[in-house]
């Protein structure tokens, strides 16, 4: 049985679409992360919340990232040309790995807190991804 073009959402994703929605995951992920670490700093105090703002602010800015990059290649897929800053974000897309690894190592010998909370941050952003594309397939 063929499937046809209404009945697979994300063949009909456009440029303007995955930007959309990956700004919206963006704000998913620190709306969540805000809130999250709120509710943290209340139950179990700063450390906690701090760890999870963290890893919420590095999935953040990884799904930015990721925009960035998305952008470079549809403008070369499309052979127009590359967005100003284009070489700064492939230096940096393969350099923040480096950059949030120290991150990491910072915020756990500086707040002292708890591993999970961070990796709880480091999940939303998966969290926010899944989100958007289960409403963009519902839709």
């Amino acid at each position: 049985m063929m499937a046809t073009e209404q009945e697979r959402p994300l063949a009909g994703l456009t440029d303007a679409g995955l930007e959309a929605l990956l700004r919206r995951a963006i704000r998913i992920t620190l709306v969540l992360g805000l809130l999250a670490a709120l509710i943290l700093w209340k139950a179990s105090g700063w450390r906690n919340a701090a760890m999870l703002a963290t890893g919420a602010a590095i999935s953040a800015a990884s799904i930015f990232e990721w925009q960035r990059l998305i952008r470079i290649i549809n403008a070369k897929l499309d052979r127009q040309q590359l967005p100003r800053g284009a070489g700064l974000a492939l230096a940096f897309f393969l350099l923040r790995l480096l950059v949030f690894a120290g991150v990491i190592y910072g915020s756990l010998k500086c707040f002292q807190g708890s591993v999970v909370a961070l990796l709880c941050g480091l999940g939303l952003a998966v969290l926010a991804m899944v989100w958007q594309a289960l409403s963009l397939l519902r839709n």
